[in-house]
């Protein structure tokens, strides 16, 4: 089914940059409108309007909020700004805050340095600023759910406990090179793949779905969540900084095990085992007096020889392929098809 084109956008591309958006950008230019109300404070202090105002200007691709308003269309099977209620609109807008709160912290446990195309907070103001910055985030969160419904509140709630829960198993298994894949994808369900399930079954509760419609749009969210944090993982690989707009590499230094590290470390010797494991380290080759990319590049070449990075896209594929199937039993309309193409991006993205 083709998509309805927004006239207020330009070729019909969004300002996310995300085509299958179109249908839903005058209500995500809503949801930026919202946050950047929500997150104001008074003029008198300065200091902190000019950090906020610095991450209000540099969104993101409002994946999250988009799969809000999409999931709600897909329910309703009708599409527009009349159609969708506040609550909806502000529901978007949480996960959203939620999200960047969570990019804050995460730049800090990464030591980033780019993202979105621009220095970082920590960067620019330090560790400290970014993180109390981040808490801030999440009080206004705090305050933005007050009067949402009880089931709308306790799934936000629990998405946000299992980010901090997959977050912080992820840390904990920082240098066990002996991961396995099971243990990874359970790691990237909790922190990434279930909150992008929790966006698509709260879109579906707000436009008061069946059971059944709830379970397939949480079940694609999901799925979704998860062929999107491989291919992140794979382009903190191989990704180019100048296009992703996030510093890369930070998986690698930080010695968190993705999956095509996993793949590799599972098909290789004893030997190139070892050297995987070194290479690794951003210790050793600075000890070896080598640079980043000369330890990095070497790595590239062992996952391209046994194929690792192609093993990894292929099992977001598969990902991407339970997401599609999980949107069988809706009704065909605008909105499925762009919740199709949204996890095909997701799936598929460069940058």
């Amino acid at each position: 089914m083709k998509l309805p084109i927004n006239t207020n956008i330009t070729n019909g591309i969004p300002c996310s940059g995300i085509p299958s958006f179109r249908l839903i950008e005058v209500r995500l230019n809503r949801v930026r409108e919202l946050i950047n109300k929500q997150l104001t404070v008074p003029a008198k202090t300065d200091d902190i309007n000019r950090l906020i105002e610095y991450i209000n200007a540099r969104s993101g691709k409002m994946l999250r909020p988009a799969l809000v308003l999409l999931s709600y269309d897909a329910v309703c099977n009708t599409s527009g700004e009349k159609n969708t209620p506040e609550e909806a609109i502000r529901v978007a807008a949480v996960v959203e805050i939620i999200h960047n709160a969570t990019l804050l912290h995460d730049d800090v446990i990464d030591e980033g340095q780019i993202r979105r195309g621009q220095p970082t907070i920590n960067k620019l103001w330090g560790n400290e600023s970014a993180v109390i910055l981040g808490d801030f985030l999440l009080s206004r969160v705090f305050k933005m759910c007050s009067d949402l419904e009880p089931k709308v509140i306790n799934m936000i709630a629990s998405a946000a406990a299992r980010t901090c829960k997959g977050e912080l198993r992820q840390v904990i298994q920082r240098h066990n090179w002996q991961l396995s894949e099971s243990e990874y994808l359970d790691i990237i369900t909790e922190k990434s793949a279930a909150f992008f399930s929790s966006c698509c079954g709260v879109g579906a509760l707000l436009a008061q779905a069946s059971d059944s419609q709830v379970q397939s749009l949480e079940c694609f969210g999901l799925n979704a969540g998860i062929a999107f944090q491989i291919t992140d993982d794979l382009l903190d690989l191989t990704g180019d900084e100048s296009q992703t707009g996030k510093t890369a590499g930070s998986d690698v230094n930080k010695n968190k095990l993705t999956l095509a590290i996993i793949h590799l470390l599972r098909v290789v010797d004893d030997k190139e085992r070892k050297l995987v494991v070194s290479l690794s380290n951003p210790k050793v080759y600075e000890a070896l007096n080598q640079t980043d990319e000369k330890g990095k590049a070497e790595l590239l070449k062992m996952l391209r020889h046994h194929r690792s990075l192609e093993y990894a896209h292929s099992q977001a594929q598969q990902f991407l392929d339970k997401a599609l199937s999980a949107l069988t039993g809706l009704k065909e309309s605008c909105a499925k098809e762009a919740l199709i193409e949204t996890a095909k991006f997701m799936a598929n993205r460069e940058a």
